[in-house]
């Protein structure tokens, strides 16, 4: 029986999943990783623990589904966007450490080009803003910061987010490149040719020497080599950037169809078919995917933290042990008590994208208790989401009836009632919350010829759970009013 590998490298850990020509699970494993806060605003990884993470989830993949690796006969890759790495090509070495797509600290690089007035330009070519989220910035302070334009320029180093650095590691450097969705979390892509842009290459200084080849979501990209574990000729089959990975994995093949992602972030993603929707209400155009010359794109809206202001609870205010109590914590109390939590700790994504907001807790009492905190913070994340389907709801001209949901947080049905309560929307969660490395899958399996069309995959979705609305119109616009003060105190 023929099996999938696929990885998804996510911000804090790695999935890796064994699916069989079904795309039923037969074994999974998960691997966190180590996080750095350099400075106020830093975001780091090590490049070269993310690969370690990757190789210890495969084996454990692959000894908990009992397989043979000669049985894999292709490999997906999900990965986190935007998440900048900088190696030298004949070593493979970084020269700096991974910076991850939380990161600020190119946000005064960002208010320059804006004053410059070329930010119009900017959108109009690549769908995004000029947001210290994106790649290019994160490129540039790298070359700055480490003398490298040089060595640049004599084509001696290769850009990559984490699945061409994921790419080069599988096939011991004979493969540098990307497919349309992560190039086009870049800042340096044509969004409608979904080739580097050369105008843009130069407004960033960047060199496309260093720069990977795109290909479409569906190709081989390279095959294995040398890697532990694994054999020599495993063809690397489908990638996509994680989201675009989540929404492939819900089957959102329709225009119109969407879901919503509550990982460490929140990534609300809408299929807008052949047309690239511009936004005009701070929400971003990017490419959902790209199979045999084909682009399907689609209107996101993000928020920087959603799950991680749990792991905030547990690590940094110490008032839960593991992430997992949150949802008794919370239940524990029938409201917030009058607490707001907006959860800005690494600046407000869309649709406010101000990089300057700080994180807060506001509403206090003597009555207040850590059980009332964490249900704000739950709180936090829906209302953030909330915004999110509002700018969208004003760019398409209608609101959505319902939504799919995945992601790790979505595990806590106290945190999808109220995202539902709040919304007035239906939530639809599927029996396989693994979503992104199931879209990885998936598209590997269409890259392998498991599946002929995207449609033939769709057969595999099954919905575990929905969950409707419970709150009155009065009950959300008054949360919502409550929300808005707090924000605009962030």
């Amino acid at each position: 029986m023929p099996y999938l590998l696929a990885i998804d490298q996510g911000t804090t850990s790695t999935t890796v999943l064994i699916v069989d020509e079904k795309l039923h699970i037969c074994g999974s494993a998960s691997q966190e990783f180590q996080q750095f806060y350099p400075k106020p605003e830093f975001v780091e990884h090590s490049p070269d623990k993310i690969w370690q993470s990757v190789l210890e989830a495969i084996g454990t993949a692959i000894a908990r589904a009992r397989i043979d690796a000669r049985q894999i006969v292709g490999i997906g890759i999900a990965n986190q966007r935007e998440t900048t790495i900088v190696w030298e090509r004949k070593t493979g070495k970084p020269i700096y450490p991974a910076i991850v797509w939380q990161c600020r600290r190119t946000r005064a690089a960002c208010e320059a080009l804006k004053a410059a007035g070329v930010e119009p330009m900017i959108r109009e070519k690549t769908g995004l803003l000029c947001d210290p989220y994106f790649s290019a910035t994160k490129i540039r302070w790298i070359l700055d910061n480490c003398d490298a334009q040089n060595s640049a320029q004599e084509g001696n180093l290769c850009f990559g987010t984490v699945d061409s650095w994921l790419l080069w590691q599988l096939t011991q450097g004979e493969s540098h490149a990307t497919d349309a969705t992560n190039a086009s979390r870049s800042l340096l892509m044509n969004l409608e040719a979904t080739a580097w842009d050369d105008d843009l290459l130069a407004l960033f200084r960047i060199p496309r020497v260093m720069m990977p080849q795109i290909l479409d979501n569906r190709a081989v990209f390279g095959t294995t080599r040398g890697v532990p574990g694994l054999p020599d000729g495993i063809p690397i089959t489908g990638i996509l950037g994680d989201q675009q990975a989540a929404l492939f994995g819900q089957c959102c093949f329709d225009q119109g169809a969407a879901k919503c992602t509550f990982g460490t972030g929140a990534f609300l993603l809408l299929n807008t078919g052949r047309k690239v929707v511009h936004s005009k209400s701070g929400l971003i155009s990017t490419v959902a995917w790209k199979i045999d010359g084909e682009v399907t794109y689609a209107l996101e809206g993000s928020a920087f933290v959603a799950g991680a202001i749990v792991q905030w609870l547990r690590d940094g205010l110490q008032i839960i042990e593991s992430s997992s109590e949150v949802e008794s914590l919370a239940r524990s109390v029938d409201d917030c008590g009058g607490v707001v939590v907006v959860p800005a700790l690494t600046g407000l994504g869309a649709p406010h994208w101000r990089s300057d907001a700080h994180g807060l807790i506001c509403g206090l009492t003597r009555a207040s208790t850590r059980a009332h905190i964490a249900r704000a913070a739950l709180m936090g994340i829906c209302q953030q989401n909330t915004d999110l389907f509002d700018a969208m709801t004003a760019d398409l001209g209608y609101g959505l009836t319902r939504v799919k949901v995945d992601g790790g947080a979505c595990v806590n049905d106290l945190l999808m009632q109220m995202q539902s309560d709040l919304l007035g929307k239906e939530l639809i969660r599927p029996s396989v919350l693994q979503t992104t490395a199931l879209g990885a899958a998936m598209c590997a399996a269409l890259g392998a010829g498991i599946y002929d069309t995207k449609e033939d995959v769709c057969k595999t979705y099954e919905i575990e759970r929905r969950f409707a609305p419970a709150k009155t119109d009065d009950w959300r616009m008054t949360t919502r009013q409550q929300w808005k003060l707090a924000v605009g105190r962030a």
